[in-house]
């Protein structure tokens, strides 16, 4: 397998999370109603987002093996992080519904069969560990993965809140505290989302990449041999793991004749110092008048010349 192209393996381990993810979530429905317990049927909604996620994450890694096309010419590598956002819209909806029930039994708290409760939710924490060990290994370059190995890790931590709930509701009968767990399962799963929606927003929304400084960019670019400047820097992610830059240098009347030197070793810079694999550099040798590095943009009215003789 290409070390380069990881989406192979990460397919496949997103497959391997999907069907540890039916199983638990079939068993805490089924459980949920049978025990009359509302933290399980938080965590069996958290768990169907877990799913709902790793379904689109996986439809997002086919889409990005599409090639490029005359209409995209990017390929499709934006739907990963679109992906993302509608799954972390779709969680914030789950969460204010989870939090809406709990605050109802809150109030009215009603009997739970815990032990019962207690089994099915051991049985979920060890098939969300399994699954979040099949994606830890890509969580920390993918976008996609993270977002689904997040969920996973919080689907994790509700099962041990579900468990605890199943023990001390096992002794105690303190009903109360099944509406309590549902709580915190539901603020776990709000503050997922809303990470997930920052993250895939500020793609969208061209954002420069997290971790990358605009002005550093520049004083590096300005540091290769016979860059005089640089100005109409743009620097953005097309997905979580392609950053692109573009921009315009000044070169040195002195390297007039060696631009393409110049070019292959700012882009080689950019590589290696800042990850940066796609480039589109354009290079002015007249003394350059003073612009600004970020240059702001227009629209332009578009203008439809009648052709009729």
């Amino acid at each position: 397998m290409n070390p380069h192209n990881p989406d192979k393996s990460i397919a496949a381990r997103f497959r391997y999370a999907i069907l540890l993810t039916v199983v638990t979530l079939v068993a805490e429905v089924i459980g949920g109603i049978w025990t009359n317990s509302l933290a399980l049927l938080s965590d069996a909604a958290h768990v169907f987002l877990d799913l709902f996620a790793l379904l689109l994450s996986l439809g997002a890694i086919k889409l990005a093996g599409l090639p490029s096309s005359e209409t995209r010419t990017f390929g499709w590598h934006r739907a990963e992080v679109f992906a993302s956002f509608i799954n972390g819209v779709s969680i914030f909806l789950i969460a204010f519904g989870i939090l809406y029930e709990a605050a109802g039994r809150l109030l009215h708290p009603e009997p739970v069969n815990s032990l019962p409760m207690f089994v099915i939710a051991v049985i979920g924490l060890a098939m969300n560990l399994i699954a979040a060990s099949a994606l830890h290994r890509h969580s920390h370059d993918d976008l996609n993965v993270h977002s689904a190995f997040l969920h996973v890790i919080g689907d994790a931590a509700a099962s041990v809140g579900v468990i605890v709930g199943g023990v001390v509701m096992y002794f105690s009968h303190w009903y109360v505290l099944d509406a309590l767990i549902s709580i915190g399962i539901g603020f776990v799963v709000f503050f997922g989302a809303w990470r997930v929606l920052r993250e895939s927003t500020h793609i969208l929304l061209e954002g420069v990449p997290r971790g990358l400084k605009v002005s550093e960019i520049a004083e590096s670019l300005r540091s290769v041999p016979g860059v005089q400047n640089i100005h109409h820097l743009n620097v953005w992610s097309i997905c979580s793991h392609i950053v692109a830059l573009s921009a315009h240098l000044d070169v040195n009347d002195d390297f007039k004749w060696q631009q393409a030197e110049v070019i292959h070793e700012v882009e080689h810079m950019l590589l290696d110092r800042y990850h940066i694999t796609h480039t589109t550099l354009q290079v002015e040798c007249s003394a350059c008048l003073a612009r600004p590095i970020i240059k702001d943009l227009n629209h332009v009215s578009h203008h439809h010349h009648d052709h009729a003789h």
